[in-house]
């Protein structure tokens, strides 16, 4: 699978001078500027050196060409495609300069939203076969969220709200300072229009009772053993989609999602997901 959907020019344009701001400072690369002389011209390739999923790679194209719109890129494998140690993702061609000041900003977009595809495609191979959908959550690196939550979909997973603004989560803490569910789930019912859905997270079978009967469209089941979840599925009998969250791994999500839950939400492929591990080879 490939990814052909491409990224708002604007937010690759915003992150990607951003970052090279910050390593280029306000003196630029010192080190490849007294060592390289200006007109040499050199090719390099971007390679695998493990097993995974690319994710990134209009991001670290943009990089480079941000440095330099003369310096030629052409993605070998594109965003969603398999890698296996070897494999040349990015080949570039062009300023010498270029290629090396650029270097390090392009592998850690390109290594880390990898990494957030690799997660995520182990998360989702390991539920196949079952009805149960792998979403990301907004537990996101701050400035990246765009782009990692498109690295999820390069990994065959599905996006959860992206912030604030665009789905009503009700979590323990509303839940709280509204007096409980039923308060909170009628509060929002009172002011929202009829085409957003509500999603309200709960802990305990009781509290999944009172969400089903107050009419909550979704309801996140937080931190529940599978027993209890298949209990849930039982009682909610498909008059709410039910979504599991909370200690989610490679080990433990396939038996959540034969429980029959809709959805699996994990944090863990966004906020922690290993780099996947990628370099940089100057050929001449």
């Amino acid at each position: 699978m490939t990814i052909s959907f491409p990224l708002p020019a604007a937010l690759v344009d915003t992150a990607v001078a951003a970052a090279l701001a910050e390593d280029l400072g306000d003196a630029g690369d010192i080190t490849t500027r007294a060592t390289i002389p200006r007109d040499a011209q050199g090719k390099a390739i971007i390679q695998a050196r493990k097993e995974g999923v690319v994710a990134g790679t209009e991001i670290a194209v943009a990089v480079f060409c941000f440095v330099d719109p003369s310096l030629q890129a052409d993605v070998n494998l594109h965003d969603g495609a398999p890698v296996k140690p070897g494999d040349t993702i990015i080949s570039l061609n062009g300023p010498s300069r270029t290629i090396l000041s650029a270097e390090r900003v392009a592998l850690n977009f390109l290594g880390h939203l990898s990494g957030v595809a690799t997660a995520t495609h182990d998360l989702v191979n390991a539920v196949r076969g079952t009805d149960t959908k792998i979403v990301c959550t907004r537990k996101t690196l701050p400035g990246l969220r765009g782009f990692q939550k498109h690295a999820v979909r390069c990994g065959g997973g599905f996006n959860h709200r992206f912030g604030l603004y665009d789905a009503v989560m009700i979590k323990d803490n509303h839940i709280a300072a509204c007096g409980g569910i039923t308060g909170a789930l009628k509060a929002a019912k009172a002011t929202l229009g009829h085409t957003v859905k509500i999603e309200i997270e709960v802990d305990t079978l009781k509290q999944l009772a009172e969400a089903l009967s107050e009419g909550a469209d979704i309801i996140m089941l937080d931190n529940m053993d599978t027993d209890t979840l298949k209990k849930a599925v039982g009682i909610a009998k498909g008059k709410a989609v039910l979504e599991a969250s909370g200690n989610i791994t490679v080990e433990n999500v396939r038996a959540i999602a034969e429980t029959g839950v809709d959805v699996i939400s994990s944090g863990w492929i966004t906020h922690s997901a290993p780099n996947l591990d990628l370099g940089l080879e100057y050929l001449d």
